[in-house]
């Protein structure tokens, strides 16, 4: 995607070699600021902090945070300690673990010296891999967008509602949920995107809409328990989000308060279809009640960070002091809220068995 006409992934390799630079998202909004990562404690304090965010995109950071450690120490011990470091960052999203044993399996059996190489080249792969797939996702999800456009027959825009931030910033390039909505964007079909402010984080107003923005697509950011209200008025043609682990019954685990537009959705008819790389699906349970539901910091909570009209950064604190917070970051939508499932193999209903047809070799593990 493009930054004020520059194209831009969200990490890549450093030009002398020895890091890798990332978008700093807690940033955004207000500036673009890149920072480069040149240690396993880097890449993690990255990943914990959220200076990079989405399952696709953390995926990413851990397999280069596995090469930065390597390259300091290649060893047997090092390796352990890398992954076991990096795993423990972020429990949610699957993609992370995904990435960190799919590097591990790459150099665990490799002499010392050709491990750092090896992780390097195999985090680019991962890298470039995450853009394909996030492309055909697109493709795919693009379809229901022109059918929605075919039975709205000239009524105006497609009017999409999305929650969170699923875009180009959540994953290497194209986004996930926000994918189909360029594509569509770019081929001359009217949409309009509902933009959920997405607390705590506010990764819908912060994040989805300043990419939005950027690449032209005509939006409004509300408040997460808008949903509701737009739906029953209709004007919502469809819901479209991102999941950060998806079951193999195709239950799906996202950002808090997704599970509420989908019963929105479900209560008034509108599709809502959820967009997922291949690597999202943990195919060892079925059951969402399974995954772990990230405990965030209750300052995200109690405190709102902004920008000042006279351009100052600040956080002011909205609950009283002597209130607790709890911090819950994602929810789990059944499987029997989801209209489909948008992948990059196509898109078929959230059920094991349109998974498992999908996917025919994790069926064939399974059955082993």
């Amino acid at each position: 995607m493009k930054v004020d006409g520059d194209a831009y992934r969200t990490i890549w390799p450093a030009v002398d070699g020895r890091a890798v630079e990332i978008i700093d998202q807690t940033r955004l909004p207000h500036s673009f600021e890149t920072v480069r990562l040149e240690t396993l404690e880097d890449a993690a304090h990255a990943i914990r902090a959220m200076l990079v965010r989405g399952a696709p995109l953390i995926g990413a950071t851990a397999a280069y945070g596995l090469w930065l450690a390597l390259r300091a120490d290649a060893s047997d011990a090092m390796l352990a300690r890398a992954c076991e470091t990096l795993v423990a960052t972020r429990p949610t999203a699957i993609n992370l673990k995904w990435a960190v044993e799919d590097v591990r399996a790459t150099v665990a059996p490799l002499p010392e010296g050709e491990r750092a190489a090896a992780a390097f080249r195999r985090a680019g792969e991962i890298c470039d891999e995450d853009v394909e797939i996030n492309e055909a996702i697109g493709r795919h999800g693009l379809d229901l967008i022109r059918e929605a456009h075919r039975a709205k027959d000239g009524r105006g825009p497609v009017n999409i509602l999305t929650h969170c931030n699923a875009g180009w910033l959540a994953t290497v390039d194209w986004g996930t949920a926000l994918a189909p909505i360029y594509k569509a964007h770019d081929e001359g079909i009217p949409v309009f995107v509902w933009v959920d402010e997405t607390r705590p984080r506010n990764q819908g107003a912060g994040l989805t809409a300043w990419e939005l923005g950027r690449h032209g697509v005509p939006h409004k950011v509300v408040v997460d328990n808008a949903g509701g209200l737009l739906m029953r008025r209709g004007e919502v043609d469809l819901c479209i989000t991102g999941t950060d682990r998806t079951t193999a019954a195709g239950d799906v685990c996202n950002k808090i308060g997704t599970y509420l537009k989908a019963l929105a959705a479900h209560d008034n008819g509108v599709p809502f279809y959820v967009a997922l790389p291949g690597p999202t699906i943990d195919w060892s349970i079925e059951d969402g009640e399974q995954i772990p539901i990230e405990e965030r910091d209750g300052r995200e909570v109690s405190h709102i960070p902004g920008r000042t009209d006279d351009g100052h950064d600040t956080a002011v604190r909205v609950t009283p002091e002597s209130s607790a917070v709890a911090n819950f970051g994602f929810d789990v939508t059944p499987a029997r809220l989801v209209t489909a499932l948008v992948t990059e193999r196509g898109v078929c209903t959230a059920s094991k068995d349109s998974l498992r047809a999908l996917y025919p070799e994790h069926a064939t593990a399974a059955a082993e």
